[in-house]
């Protein structure tokens, strides 16, 4: 396996673990509280992962093909599961689906990076970036969860508030 495969697949191999501890260990109401109205919690942002856990292999599959991708709009095309699924099913659900894709990167050599199709907003697309797009989109969603869940504990914590100040979601959306 190459260096960049052995890469991505680190990465996606330890967010199911850290979203099963995640939902296992924190309060469903922390896990579901929004830091500010317009931003997701740690939950819909789960729901998010979960949902392109079923998109991402199906595109890995088309670009090793040659075949074009749909956009994937979270608003419309979204399960919108967080709405009384409890946390511990939607992460292990993410672990389960997680543990089957990695098995699909299995089969990939590097020499494929390259094959591609057209992705239907963004034009063309080699799965070499996509890839690299799954692994970032992981992080991407964990630290936007993570940031949520940060929310209440920077607002209790006094004077080391200006330390957490790149973390801050809104002014005083989150205290409490």
């Amino acid at each position: 396996m190459s260096e960049t495969l052995t890469r991505i697949r680190a990465i996606l191999s330890t967010s199911p673990q850290r979203w099963a501890e995640l939902a296992a260990a924190v309060p469903e109401e922390l896990l579901r509280r929004r830091p500010a109205p317009e931003e997701w919690s740690a939950l819909e942002c789960l729901a998010h992962i979960l949902d392109t856990e079923q998109v991402f292999p199906r595109r890995v599959v088309a670009l090793r093909q040659g075949q074009d991708v749909p956009a994937f709009d979270p608003q419309r095309d979204g399960s919108q599961a967080t709405d009384d699924t409890a946390p511990t099913l939607l992460a292990a659900t993410f672990v389960r689906l997680r543990a089957e894709n990695l098995a699909l990167l299995e089969g990939i050599e590097e020499a494929e990076f390259e094959q591609g199709g057209r992705h239907s907003e963004l034009g063309p697309v080699t799965l070499g970036q996509l890839l690299h797009e799954w692994a970032a989109h992981d992080l991407d969603h964990t630290i936007q969860a993570e940031r949520a869940l940060m929310q209440p504990f920077i607002a209790g914590c006094g004077p080391w508030q200006p330390y957490f100040a790149a973390n801050r979601i809104g002014p005083g959306e989150a205290d409490g």
